[in-house]
């Protein structure tokens, strides 16, 4: 997940969450140590991640073991299945091994073939800012909506 929106999980929906790239240096170490394929299985482990915990994947792809993309990705996710966490991820093209083993996923269509990743992306920012915002969801108010309720209230 980018820092940006995880960021807003926390901030704006009090949602605790947590990225493998908040510590480079651990994240780093691990690929270092462990290899690529395993290190945010790995991360996941020395989180310690429980079955009362979800893991949420934002991916253009959702990873695929068999052609070997994003195999970090399908490691970090069958850690999760075996530990029982919830499963919950926003992808695109045929959404891969996420959209396989997610107990919820939003798959975002592939509309024109040449720009799959920009595309999903952007979508992906859209359903991450309608979920912080949504009013069951939304704990703290976001900086620009505040600036306009307040301008509004100062003119009535």
């Amino acid at each position: 997940m980018l820092l940006t929106r995880y960021n807003d999980f926390r901030k704006i929906a009090s949602i605790e969450s947590y990225t493998p790239t908040d510590n480079a240096s651990e994240l780093t170490a691990r690929i270092n140590h462990d290899g690529w394929e395993t290190s945010y299985r790995n991360w996941l482990q020395g989180s310690r991640l429980r079955p009362t915990d979800a893991v949420f994947v934002f991916s253009v792809g959702g990873g695929d073991a068999q052609l070997g993309i994003s195999a970090n990705l399908v490691s970090a996710l069958q850690y999760a299945k075996q530990v029982g966490a919830r499963i919950c991820g926003i992808v695109g093209r045929d959404g891969g091994f996420t959209a396989q083993v997610s107990d919820a996923c939003v798959l975002i269509p592939v509309i024109n073939p040449e720009t799959i990743t920009p595309h999903t992306e952007s979508f992906q920012a859209l359903i991450w800012h309608l979920l912080v915002s949504h009013p069951k969801l939304k704990a703290a108010e976001m900086k620009w909506e505040s600036i306009a309720s307040a301008t509004e209230q100062s003119l009535a």
